[in-house]
């Protein structure tokens, strides 16, 4: 075994509420019925946060994110009063990352300028598209005018650093139609754009009742398109489906992909905390369900359990082959505790498939292997890759 280390840490915020939940959506999300009780639930994340707090020790926060749900639907002033009992709880770093995901249809004018003097400073916008039939059809309750105002508002506000979420594979879409929306995201000038095709989520109205979605060569086409589009304006991808300007990748997310640690606030959040000094790697999940977490929020972290060694391969590389710079070998002993021979075995077998390509020391997977990531994952689940005794 090789000794485990504590991988730098995060803590993820979640607001479990929408005005509308979205028929594509399988994210732990409700639509908001009656109104807001903003107090209580900032209360419950307040008592999450200190019972947790002792968990990070004096482990220095290198970011927070605060995901949803939606998020804007709260006030800058509450956001704020948050921030300020995570930063007297934690040792956070000097440049703290603090990412707020926002609905461009839930932002009043000059709300930006708020939330930047609370704390906040990178947006995560969720445009989807900039076709109104799309987003109708997306069951977005913004229009494409919506996300324009909200990009100008953050740029007024000095929030320059934004991420776009974009979707393409979308009903009825052609490459014309996904190089339409992505010139019209380009326009606004974000930093980082998030480029995911849409998929059917088991358990949503849209698995249930899929809309008409193109066939997968014209989706690789739009696709192609779209990845030598942002590379011609300046955008590296450097994650399956993110692409950044120089220097304006996500912190938060990197530190996911490369195995970090974080603490999961919030209703149905995920924690991942690594104990090097007991060589365990552990994971932990809150209630789901809004009412139950209100009512046991103080508890802290629920559900905590280790993981056992046999599994960490693979939740290893489910996060580290996202990214296109693949991953040192010595991370990978380092994040996980074990030595290097247990994946290197299965590594070379997919190497030998084509799926992971080796640049010196670093491994990646190959553009091949990108295309089928799932598959290639499989060969690192215990059932199927050698077991680790």
């Amino acid at each position: 075994m090789t000794a485990l280390e504590n991988p730098p840490l995060a803590v993820y915020l979640h607001f479990p509420w929408c005005v509308r939940k979205c028929p594509y959506c399988d994210f732990n999300s409700y639509t908001l019925r009656g109104e807001l009780d903003e107090a209580a639930y900032l209360a419950a994340l307040r008592a999450d946060l200190a019972a947790q707090a002792c968990d990070a020790g004096e482990r220095e926060i290198i970011s927070v994110f605060l995901g949803g749900g939606t998020p804007s639907l709260f006030s800058p002033r509450g956001i704020g009063e948050l921030l300020d009992v995570l930063r007297a709880r934690l040792r956070c770093a000097a440049a703290l990352e603090v990412t707020l995901e926002a609905n461009p249809g839930t932002i009043e004018r000059g709300r930006f300028a708020e939330y930047r003097a609370a704390g906040v400073n990178r947006v995560s916008l969720g445009a989807q598209s900039f076709s109104a039939t799309q987003l109708q059809a997306l069951g977005r309750i913004h229009s494409p005018e919506d996300t324009r105002h909200a990009a100008e508002e953050l740029h007024a506000a000095g929030l320059e650093n934004f991420n776009l979420d974009l979707m393409y594979g979308l009903p009825g879409q052609d490459v014309a139609g996904a190089l339409e929306d992505l010139e019209a995201a380009l326009a606004l000038d974000p930093a980082h754009l998030s480029h995911y095709q849409l998929t059917l989520e088991a358990g949503t109205p849209f698995a249930a009742r899929p809309p008409p979605l193109p066939e997968e060569e014209p989706i690789e086409r739009m696709l192609a398109a779209c990845r030598e589009r942002l590379a011609a304006g300046g955008f590296e991808q450097y994650e399956v489906s993110a692409y950044a300007q120089a220097g304006r990748q996500c912190r938060h997310n990197l530190n996911y992909w490369q195995f970090g640690d974080y603490l999961g606030i919030g209703a149905g959040a995920h924690g991942k905390l690594t104990r090097a000094a007991s060589g365990e790697v552990l994971r932990s999940a809150q209630a789901r369900e809004p009412r139950r977490y209100l009512a046991c929020a103080a508890q802290g972290a629920a559900g905590r359990r280790a993981v056992p060694p046999a599994q960490l391969p693979f939740e290893f590389m489910l996060n580290a082959l996202r990214l296109r710079a693949g991953f040192e070998p010595a991370l990978f002993c380092r994040r996980t505790g074990l030595d290097w021979a247990v994946a290197a075995e299965p590594l070379e077998a997919l190497r030998e498939r084509g799926l992971i390509e080796r640049d010196g020391s670093c491994v990646r997977a190959s553009g091949f292997g990108w295309r089928f990531l799932n598959e290639l994952l499989l060969g690192f689940l215990p059932e199927t890759s050698e077991s680790i005794g």
